[in-house]
């Protein structure tokens, strides 16, 4: 069995919010797969998705950004997954708009969602799958723009994304890490040269 996570926050009013996209990706692999998240289990949203001699439980954590880890943790140790079998789906204010990085490892980068997933696996020795939000300026308010919604102009480069973010944790899921960062690191990312934006700090809810 292998494990996809999404990570964001709960509810209508976070629903389409910058820090929801990996939500949004993991209701696309649900939808393409034909399962259906609806079990409360471990604090998440699960469904299960047969593959070829596999399969592969995507979860959307009910616990609030900053407390992601909880669900996390109880997932992997419920059904024993393996962490390298394990990829969390997030936003990252640190890639332009339109890029997504999949990486074998590595640090929360101040994102406090992957930070609290990081604690409580008490490592940080498993895939992530990165989307960027940056946009090409600056940005005043870091909370109330992570947690605020993409400008209509933005949705179609957010939908390319979205629908590429699948195609790569499909072909984890299938072929593994090497062979997805091979396709899809190398891409260019849509938006290019963005102007320098300051750190996120710890958001609330976010």
């Amino acid at each position: 069995m292998k494990l996809i996570v999404g990570l964001g926050n709960p509810g209508p009013a976070y629903a389409w919010t910058r820090h929801n996209l990996g939500f949004r990706v993991v209701d696309r692999l649900a939808e393409k797969l034909g399962a259906t998240l609806t079990r409360r289990e471990a604090h998440a949203l699960v469904g299960m998705a047969p593959m070829d001699g596999f399969s592969l439980l995507l979860a959307k954590p009910q616990t609030y950004m900053n407390l992601s880890g909880r669900a996390v943790g109880e997932l992997v140790r419920r059904y024993e997954i393996p962490l390298e079998e394990l990829l969390v789906v997030l936003d990252d204010l640190d890639l332009p708009l339109g890029t997504i990085r999949i990486r074998r490892r590595g640090s929360a980068g101040g994102h406090r969602g992957l930070s609290s997933v990081i604690e409580a696996l008490s490592s940080s020795e498993f895939p992530r799958l990165r989307l960027g939000i940056r946009p090409n300026a600056s940005i005043a308010d870091t909370v109330a723009f992570v947690l605020s919604p993409f400008e209509p102009e933005e949705e179609p480069i957010v939908e390319g994304m979205i629908e590429r973010a699948v195609a790569a944790a499909l072909l984890w899921a299938r072929e593994g890490i090497e062979r997805a960062m091979a396709e899809f690191n190398a891409r260019r990312p849509v938006l290019e040269e963005p102007s320098p934006v300051v750190d996120c700090p710890e958001i609330g809810k976010g």
